[in-house]
């Protein structure tokens, strides 16, 4: 992992803020869906810290993402699983950093399969900018400037998480 770039917010620090906007705004009801596997992470955790009642649900957005018939399988693909029911449901999608938008469109199209949610509305941890879609984020822990020649990396350590960046992939660009 390369060192942490400067201006790059703690990973608890841009958690901690997320938590914030996130309480109080968050209905009780709302079903949090965490995109493997950063978002998955963060979802599990938000969930502790929220009174939600629903337990959460993950997502693999492996078959719906646009470059699926360029770059095949990523090496981990897991099984999407949603313990409620979509329909009518208030959804918070999560997901650990929103870049292009392409996962976050890929996430809301296999929810979609699922059925029609009341709503949708997306929390991050990291805003980097770059949209190539217009999608923007509900909830942001933090927004940060990045080159786009480098990629933001949500790693946990424990129950800690940690931010760092990294040269971009093709496939890094989500």
């Amino acid at each position: 992992m390369d060192e942490p770039l400067a201006g790059l917010p703690a990973a608890e620090e841009a958690f901690s803020a997320l938590v914030e906007k996130l309480r109080g705004a968050v209905a009780t009801d709302a079903k949090l869906i965490g995109i493997y596997s950063g978002g998955a992470w963060l979802a599990e955790r938000i969930a502790a810290l929220l009174p939600v009642t629903s337990p959460v649900g993950f997502i693999d957005v492996s078959f719906y993402r646009d470059d699926y018939g360029q770059k095949g399988l990523r090496a981990k693909v897991r099984s999407t699983k949603l313990p409620f029911e979509v329909p009518g449901s208030c959804i918070v999608l999560v997901d650990d950093v929103l870049y292009t938008g392409r996962s976050v469109r890929a996430a809301i199209n296999e929810i979609f399969d699922y059925g029609r949610p009341e709503k949708i509305e997306l929390a991050v941890l990291i805003d980097r900018g770059g949209r190539e879609l217009p999608i923007e984020a509900t909830y942001v822990g933090a927004r940060v400037a990045i080159p786009r020649e480098l990629t933001v990396v949500l790693d946990r350590d424990g129950d800690r998480f940690e931010l760092s960046v990294e040269p971009a992939t093709s496939e890094s660009r989500a």
